[in-house]
Formats: C-alpha cells, structure tokens, sequence
C-alpha cells in the first residue's frame, strides 16, 4: 500500500488510489496497522478526508480522450495508446486538461503526430 507517499502523490496517483476496489477497507487496514504501531494518523486522516469529500465524477470522471479520438486523429493501436491515454487522463485528473482537444493537443505534445517520430 503506498498510505506513506500520500502527501507527496501527483494528484492524478492520489485519485488513482482512492477509486481503488473496496478503498475504505484498505484505509481502515492502514488505520489499524498505524495505531498498533507508531500511532502516527496524518496520512490516514489526509487520505481519509480526501476520498470522503471527493464525488465519484470526479475520482473517476468520464475520459476526455478515448482509444477511438486516438484513432480518429490518425494514431495507430499498438502499445503506444496506453501511456497517451494515461498520459491524457493523468492530466485531465490534474485539471490540466478540460476538453478533448486539449488532450490531443498534449499527446501530439508528447508523443509527436500520428505517422511521426515519437517524442519519448
């Protein structure tokens, strides 16, 4: 569990983390193995009150970028799509990002044009 790196997360980690199957059972594993232990809460109470004030749309909003625009803007499926969609919903989670063309613009960014020679 990464409970120790919480204030040090990527927002975008952060989200990642507490939309996680059944989070509330891993925050009160965490809970109970920090009383048994050092009886330090900080990062228990951060991650605590962040997942109980974020809603569900914004944990897991629906993507701006999709394998289907990746394809419409002429990139071809191979093993690239997963860091461009990632890299997209990583900034969408971020705020960086609010509309699917920003999130194209950020791949073409990142990863060059579709045909072109990858930036990475």
């Amino acid at each position: 569990m990464r409970f120790k790196h919480v204030h040090q997360m990527r927002e975008s980690t952060l989200k990642r983390m507490l939309r996680m199957d059944r989070f509330e059972e891993h925050l009160e594993l965490h809970r109970l193995d920090c009383t048994s232990s050092h009886r330090n809460l900080e990062n228990y109470q951060l991650a605590k009150s962040r997942f109980e004030q974020a809603p569900a749309e914004v944990l897991r909003p629906a993507r701006l970028v999709t394998g289907e625009d990746l394809i419409a803007a002429g990139y071809r499926p191979g093993p690239g799509f997963a860091r461009m969609l990632d890299a997209a919903e990583d900034a969408q989670l971020e705020s960086r990002i609010q509309s699917k063309e920003q999130g194209l613009e950020l791949i073409r960014q990142l990863f060059g044009t579709p045909g072109g020679a990858p930036k990475r």
